[in-house]
């Protein structure tokens, strides 16, 4: 898809007047040039003719390096479709020019499956996928708007429709950014803002949509995969009411640092169900130690310690719960490579499971347990900084720090977790 220069903020006005004061100086300087072949004019005239026609050819070329380097940065150079900042100029004006008689329609749209697809065939095969899917988007739209590749596997499309025929377009993009085969199913979520219906800033119809689109994206989730992880939720919680309140207090503030770190929704989801169920394989361990009103000794934590690997063992059983399970195995490691059980250390540990650590560790402090009273928000949240770096990721302490102190927590009123 070429650019539109017009569209792209080149202003033709400008551009013709430009045009015009090009093509006279030309002309003005091959007459002197002319004339001199006939009537040897001064050396000083046809010295300025010259250098007048030189100054015109280069300030041409530099003019077009200019402006294709203008259009490069507003597209993106996999797909070839508008990038985020050309989304939020053609919103800009289109959210001006359009009215609740001849309204336009904003659909952010979000690939669900291209994770596995990447990981399953490489990279290589991921980016030429996302190509292809751009270009179906872009044809599904054709003339009646412009489509986007704002981010990863994040797509959008701004289109100019009667609202009779929008539901006919929609259904064609959302079908567009859909591929499967042998091992593969990649379709797409997606939100719908209606302007200015519903919004006339930009960032606010992005935040509406954006929204829309996860809540659909977890509405529309796999009913397999649903139905595994409520019955795991529903055993932990007849097994441990406590875990499983904990667990939903750990995931909501998981979920809220997941954003602030702008992770994509497919990975936000996995981390939610991952921190849902983090201390599922505690339902292995012996009541007697689980339930110890006093400090575990070296033999009990080794028992504890095992609790992330059963887990997995649980949630693997599920082949679409696989990265939920890694996460999980991985949330009581430590960004040092103190932590069990595999002692990774830094990015090596998957950035969920970096998440559900700290959020788990916070919402540990401010709950009671059997053998200590809940500290303070602050004291917890001090304890967090003082572990970054060492226990923690620094950025997720950040994140997390910032969510606390940004809106109360509800993760104060939750119950603590039992021996972790």
């Amino acid at each position: 898809m070429k650019p539109d220069m017009y569209r792209l903020g080149m202003d033709r006005p400008s551009g013709l007047v430009a045009s015009r004061v090009h093509a006279s100086a030309a002309i003005a300087a091959v007459a002197l040039l002319v004339s001199d072949h006939f009537w040897r004019l001064n050396h000083v005239a046809v010295g300025l003719a010259a250098a007048l026609l030189t100054l015109v050819v280069v300030h041409l070329v530099v003019s077009r390096a200019h402006a294709g380097a203008r259009a490069e940065v507003l597209v993106d150079p996999l797909t070839g479709l508008g990038n985020r900042a050309k989304l939020m100029l053609d919103l800009r004006e289109e959210i001006e020019l359009s009215s609740i008689s001849t309204p336009r329609i904003l659909l952010l749209l979000d690939l669900d499956g291209f994770k596995h697809y990447n990981d399953s065939f490489g990279h290589p095969a991921g980016d030429a996928l996302l190509e292809r899917l751009g270009q179906s988007l872009s044809t599904a739209v054709g003339a009646h708007g412009h489509a986007y590749r704002i981010g990863g596997d994040e797509f959008c499309a701004l289109l100019r429709t009667e609202t009779a025929r929008s539901e006919r377009l929609v259904a064609a993009a959302v079908a567009a950014l859909s591929e499967h085969g042998r091992g593969f199913d990649v379709r797409s979520s997606y939100g719908i803002v209606t302007i200015p219906e519903e919004a006339d800033e930009p960032s606010e119809a992005l935040r509406i949509a954006d929204r829309r689109m996860y809540a659909q994206k977890r509405g529309t989730a796999s009913s397999v995969d649903r139905q595994t992880h409520e019955v795991l939720l529903r055993v932990l919680r007849e097994r441990e009411p406590e875990l499983s309140d904990h667990g939903r207090v750990v995931s909501e503030l998981a979920a809220a640092v997941g954003r602030r770190l702008a992770l994509p929704a497919e990975e936000i989801d996995e981390l939610i169900r991952a921190a849902d169920l983090h201390d599922v394989g505690k339902m292995a361990i012996p009541d007697a130690i689980l339930h110890k009103p006093g400090p575990l000794d070296r033999d009990e934590w080794g028992f504890m310690h095992r609790h992330t690997i059963v887990g997995e063992r649980i949630l693997s059983a599920a082949p679409a719960l696989l990265p939920v399970g890694r996460l999980v195995r991985s949330s009581h490691e430590r960004f040092d490579g103190g932590g069990y059980p595999d002692r990774l250390e830094g990015d090596s540990i998957p950035l969920g499971a970096r998440i559900v650590a700290a959020c788990d560790a916070f919402d540990a402090m401010v709950s009671p347990r059997p053998y200590r009273e809940p500290v303070a928000t602050s004291e917890a949240l001090a304890e967090l900084r003082r572990c970054a770096g060492t226990q923690f990721d620094p950025g997720v302490i950040d994140a997390l720090c910032d969510e606390l102190t940004s809106a109360p927590s509800a993760s104060s009123q939750a119950a603590a977790p039992l021996g972790s």
